[in-house]
């Protein structure tokens, strides 16, 4: 697995912790229906390249009849630090060509869970970087780090996208943090805080459709 899976990783992290059933292939992806706090969701991974994730993602929403307000999609993003996450609502797809790609057929008001990756060395091509394996300390706290970016979702179809943006985007306290229940306040420390969604929006989140 490289970076680029860290969505996978996340959603892997998930059907191990609800024990889901095996998956099956529909439009182009692999898709797990699970419950969870009695609300069915469903975990889909595209399996085409990235840069067509939205071709899956689009047709699934039309399979089971979804707007777009109730996906939320799980991916790497190279302007955050390793294993940080941040929640948030809509915005651009900052070069994140998969992301890219499904607003471009299914509109940006879906909701995002960002996965930091980290930037490259300076003399590393970002293309490369995204696509190389993780390197042994990474892979050292790469586990703590999926289960809390799992928490996070969990805490999303819990207790609602505004909730979870104020208990997770913000930093992780000590090395290997497994987070949610660890966080304490709201807000961030350091950083700008993400807008927190309106009931509606939280509402949204109390939904299935959950891609990696």
């Amino acid at each position: 697995m490289t970076r680029h899976n860290a969505g996978f990783l996340v959603l892997k992290e998930l059907v191990r912790r609800w024990d889901a059933p095996a998956s099956r292939t529909r439009a182009g992806a692999n898709v797990v229906q699970a419950h969870f706090h009695g609300q069915r969701v469903i975990l889909a991974t595209p399996q085409l390249f990235m840069n067509r994730s939205g071709l899956p993602i689009s047709a699934l929403l039309a399979w089971y009849d979804l707007s777009v307000e109730n996906l939320l999609v799980v991916h790497d993003d190279m302007d955050l630090p390793f294993g940080r996450l941040r929640l948030k609502l809509g915005g651009g797809h900052a070069g994140h060509r998969g992301v890219r790609d499904i607003q471009s057929l299914s509109g940006a008001g879906f909701f995002r869970l960002r996965f930091g990756i980290s930037r490259p060395p300076p003399e590393w091509d970002p293309a490369r970087y995204v696509l190389s394996s993780w390197s042994p300390a990474e892979l050292s706290d790469l586990p703590a780090m999926l289960q809390r970016a799992a928490h996070a979702v969990e805490t999303v179809l819990v207790d609602g996208p505004g909730a979870a943006a104020n208990r997770f985007n913000v930093k992780p306290r000590g090395k290997g943090s497994s987070g949610g229940a660890k966080i304490a306040g709201k807000g961030t420390l350091g950083e700008k805080s993400e807008t927190v969604p309106s009931p509606e929006q939280r509402q949204a989140g109390r939904k299935n459709g959950v891609r990696g």
